[in-house]
């Protein structure tokens, strides 16, 4: 069974946030989508180990921001690959409480969406919340991402605690080598990003066919932002 098919089904690449007391948090998701019309809800998964889904628990409030193809890796990874726990996701970051008095991130966004939950559906390891649109607005007419558009263009990685996660071993991904290796690439430990000589990192400034020896010491994971020294190079 190639369970890569499931990256052509359309999703999107959004942040959803949520508050309890006065701390802020949001995360990376891409299991968004819209439930009815009149009156108009969404719903969103959230895995239940993530500080989003308690905080959503809490405030009953929940909001999404529309990122888009524009948006950097390394911030993909601040909101999609650390927790909240460990640190302030809404440092440095640009965003503002909406109507309800939630956070909306507004950096790489070209719009986003208030709700107020409704009511809450338990699936084992993630948990649909759906809520009540009370606000909706478009800040630009940017194109959005695409979760293909941020898997094939941006060659980024799912989170374990992605609903749409998919291990190497389920999807049936088999290492090629070749006698001769000019330019190995390497993978982070942390979010399983790898890095390919042919590709570089344009986002960086790192021209393709640059070998992974190469990179300046100060060059990070443009995914979640792990340094060179968490990288292994890929057998």
């Amino acid at each position: 069974m190639d369970l890569k098919t499931l990256f052509k089904v359309s999703y999107g690449m959004y942040i959803v946030s949520s508050k309890k007391d006065n701390k802020l948090n949001g995360q990376i998701a891409n299991t968004v989508f819209q439930v009815t019309s009149d009156p108009p809800a969404i719903s969103v998964s959230i895995n239940k180990q993530n500080l989003t889904h308690d905080y959503i628990i809490a405030s009953k409030l929940f909001t999404v921001s529309i990122l888009t193809e524009e948006t950097p890796m390394q911030f993909i990874g601040k909101f999609g690959f650390k927790s909240g726990r460990d640190i302030d996701k809404f440092k440095d970051t640009n965003y503002k409480m909406g109507i309800t008095n939630a956070p909306v991130v507004l950096d790489y966004s070209l719009g986003y969406i208030e709700a107020e939950l409704t009511s809450n559906m338990d699936n084992g390891t993630h948990t649909l919340f759906i809520g009540k649109i009370v606000n909706a607005e478009t800040i630009n007419d940017k194109l959005p991402m695409t979760y293909a558009y941020y898997h094939e263009i941006k060659k980024g990685k799912s989170p374990k605690s992605a609903p749409t996660y998919i291990s190497s071993a389920d999807n049936g991904e088999k290492e090629q080598k070749s006698e001769v290796i000019k330019m190995s690439k390497y993978r982070c430990t942390v979010c399983d990003y790898i890095y390919d000589p042919a590709q570089g990192d344009p986002d960086a400034g790192v021209k393709p066919e640059t070998a992974f020896e190469s990179l300046p010491d100060d060059w990070v994971c443009p995914v979640c932002g792990a340094d060179k020294t968490q990288f292994v190079k890929e057998e």
